[in-house]
């Protein structure tokens, strides 16, 4: 994301704003609150009660369907399914999770010791608070019948207070909370695997949640969903610094004084989706649809990627959603080795594997101070390791990567808000979805936007599915597919707002979570289901090998335009 955009929950500072990724993602989810208080009264019915609601996975038994299934859906697609996600999402779901009333900054806020755990970890939640007293609500999210998320834990009412000021380190301008724990969570099988959103309540109906991913490191589930939380805490405004903005002596923000290291030991703002950041509007819709199928799927976050690599190899497909910009070189080379290993993935974003970071331990745990300079000369490892050196980009000295090696488009600028332009109606991504060449779904590509470069490095037996001119810039936001050497199969949608665009419910306010779009949503969704049919088989060569379809959309000029070009601010 250029570093001159406004950040999620930024209050001040005479910025304009722009139509970029946060602009759309406002309407969905800036206002969580105000408009739902009222709304869902009623429609949270069959919310769980009392501390853990028993509802365990239970083992195989003789009669029963096995653990993963193949089964087709109606639109014909063969997907694996998992017998336990199936049954977890028929059990009694709530809209209870959904904040309500209008919340004030600060009322009540908070983070967690871990951004995933797994059975048996013990989670401490830092709360700081103007209540007198608090608990926590625990909802796994998904589809639940279309409500969305289940109770699985209510903590017992603590109490709750102000917390130390944030602690401030200049030349780094990090910004962390030293505080102390408020209440311990003990995780175990009553949490089954999943996104988690912990809903902090006070006694004065303070609300704000805390995001937390409950893994399965045993898992051999063919797809594995990541929650992008590198790229979440990059432009995470608390305490007044992100890795784009940092205060300024006239007392307003700006690029040149933004933090070079920025913490997980502090929450996220009242104002970004109250605190549970880019989830709900770039993540959750493609969650919904994964659950509401039963998909033999596993969760994990990018931290986790981060520790462990190699355990992608375990899996059919990984899906990166809508922003993950942030990356580490380990998740870098471990992505690289696991499509050489026939790994799929689906890259349902824009501006992925942008910039590196690397992760350095807090006085809480390991992994949670996030480095990225964006400035290789400032960086202290240049000249050390280059290889680690945070600059502007990848694409920069002395890394000189372009992402488009790995996702095979490339990041190009902000401000799309164009139409989606189909290019090639019969290819597989297509299968069965009303559409022709040349046809256009109106307004889909907004903020962020890739495409295919030929003259970059990476492959060259690119399919171009959808390309979409950006107005006013010369460009274009494409959709793309390759297959590498090694069978892996990589589809990136190229535009921010795909995963946005696949919200299919209006069980929630729609400043919660968006409505369809007539005539775009379940062409959108239908091609999802293609990719899982695809994907969750093995390798995507075996199936759809990439012909290289570029060369009918890029000749001439076109074929000559160079990536956009690039700034240490974009």
């Amino acid at each position: 994301m250029p570093d001159g955009a406004p950040a999620p929950g930024d209050q001040g500072g005479g910025l304009p704003e722009r139509l970029d990724r946060r602009r759309f993602l406002r309407v969905a989810t800036g206002a969580l609150g105000g408009a739902a208080s009222g709304v869902l009264g009623e429609a949270a019915a069959g919310a769980s009660t009392g501390h853990h609601d028993g509802g365990r996975r239970r083992s195989t038994r003789s009669g029963r369907p096995p653990a993963v299934s193949s089964a087709t859906l109606a639109t014909g697609v063969v997907v694996p399914t998992a017998r336990w996600l199936l049954e977890e999402n028929q059990r009694p779901g709530t809209t209870a999770w959904v904040v309500t009333g209008t919340q004030a900054p600060h009322a009540i806020e908070g983070f967690a010791s871990q951004v995933s755990a797994v059975a048996g970890d013990e989670v401490h939640v830092f709360v700081n608070s103007t209540a007198r007293s608090m608990h926590v609500e625990a909802y796994r999210m998904g589809w639940y019948q279309g409500t969305g998320g289940r109770l699985i834990h209510r903590s017992g009412t603590v109490g709750v207070g102000s917390q130390p000021a944030p602690t401030f380190t200049p030349g780094v301008n990090t910004i962390e909370c030293a505080w102390q724990p408020t209440l311990t969570l003990t995780i175990d099988d009553s949490w089954p695997p999943g996104c988690y959103l912990l809903k902090l309540v006070g006694d004065g109906g303070e609300q704000q949640y805390v995001p937390l991913t409950v893994r399965d490191d045993a898992s051999t589930a063919a797809y594995l969903l990541q929650n992008s939380v590198t790229t979440w805490q990059a432009y995470n405004l608390w305490g007044g610094y992100s890795l784009y903005y940092g205060a300024t002596p006239s007392g307003g923000q700006d690029f040149a004084n933004r933090a070079r290291i920025v913490s997980f030991d502090r929450p996220y703002p009242q104002s970004w989706a109250q605190g549970c950041a880019d989830f709900l509007g770039n993540e959750f819709p493609v969650l919904y649809q994964m659950e509401q199928l039963g998909l033999d799927m596993t969760y994990w976050t990018d931290v986790d990627f981060h520790r462990s690599p190699g355990e992608l190899l375990r899996h059919k497909a990984m899906f990166s959603l809508g922003h993950d910009e942030y990356w580490s070189l380990e998740m870098r080379n471990g992505a690289l080795a696991a499509v050489a290993k026939g790994v799929n993935f689906g890259f349902l974003g824009a501006n992925a594997c942008y910039r590196q970071i690397r992760l350095q331990p807090s006085p809480i745990g390991p992994d949670r101070m996030q480095v990225c300079y964006k400035d290789a000369a400032a960086d202290p490892m240049m000249g050390v390791d280059d290889a680690v050196v945070t600059g502007p980009e990848w694409d920069s000295p002395p890394t000189s990567w372009p992402e488009s090696i790995l996702i095979g488009s490339m990041y190009q600028s902000v401000g799309a808000d164009d139409d989606l332009v189909i290019v090639d109606a019969g290819h597989w991504l297509l299968d069965g979805c009303p559409v022709r060449a040349g046809q256009h779904l109106i307004k889909v590509v907004q903020g962020e936007y890739d495409r295919y470069v030929p003259s970059l490095a990476g492959p060259t037996d690119v399919d171009v599915v959808a390309h979409s001119p950006i107005a006013g810039q010369g460009n274009w936001s494409d959709i793309t597919y390759y297959t590498s050497s090694g069978g892996g199969g990589v589809v990136a949608t190229g535009m921010a707002s795909f995963v946005n665009k696949l919200s299919n419910t209006t069980a929630f306010p729609s400043n919660v979570v968006p409505a369809p779009l007539p005539g775009v949503t379940d062409i959108l969704l239908r091609m999802m289901e293609n990719v899982y049919g695809t994907f969750g088989h093995g390798p995507a060569a075996d199936i759809h090998e990439s012909t290289g379809n570029w060369r009918t959309v890029y000749q001439g000029a076109a074929a000559r335009a160079p990536s956009a070009p690039s700034t240490p601010s974009a």
